[in-house]
């Protein structure tokens, strides 16, 4: 597993937009359908990584608490299912059940969202504000696999917080790890 950073999109850039099946329904969905007229959170994330699942729990509480105050949450996952059968459609649709998703678990099969994001590592966070403009992009918190922090979730909190109490989000911000997208 090689630890990849994320690559830091600039502030103020804005959510491209995408049309990607949810695994768990087959349907189509699309970011300006599915966008929070408050803040949106997109996150690339995938079934297999260590990172992610070091996170998983912490991260599933936090998108159901926020997304009780109106907060959008949308994964995706842009790995080659071909070279990782476990970040399939299928195995995504599986994890999303067994987990109780409360978000979309969008399937990125071209990869050219993750490019279009510039998305480098799972798991890789971004929030974007009410008119889609990237207003975070960045680690969940400090814990990583190995390191014994505990998860926590406070740095992509702090950024929900902000946008929630309407205060610009601190522009000093730093940049996840995790497990490298498994381009094709």
């Amino acid at each position: 597993m090689a630890e990849t950073p994320s690559t830091m999109i600039p502030l103020g850039t804005i959510a491209p937009d995408f049309q990607l099946i949810d695994t768990r329904n087959g349907k189509q969905l699309s970011l300006h359908e599915t966008k929070s007229p408050i803040a949106t959170v997109i996150m690339f994330i995938c079934n297999h990584c260590p990172y992610v699942q070091y996170i998983k729990p912490k991260l599933l509480e936090i998108a159901k608490n926020y997304q009780a105050k109106g907060l959008r949450f949308i994964a995706i996952n842009s790995n080659d299912a071909a070279k990782y059968p476990a970040d399939g459609p299928e195995e995504m649709r599986k994890i999303a059940e067994q987990y109780n998703f409360t978000f979309p678990y969008l399937y990125d099969e071209t990869q050219a969202i993750a490019k279009a994001y510039q998305a480098a590592c799972t798991p890789d966070l971004y929030v974007f504000d009410h008119d889609l403009k990237c207003v975070y992009r960045g680690r969940f918190d400090e814990a990583t696999p190995g390191n014994h922090r505990p998860v926590t979730g406070k740095d992509l909190c702090h950024a929900l917080d902000c946008v929630l109490a309407g205060k610009v989000v601190n522009g000093e911000q730093i940049p996840s790890v995790g497990c490298n997208i498994k381009w094709k």
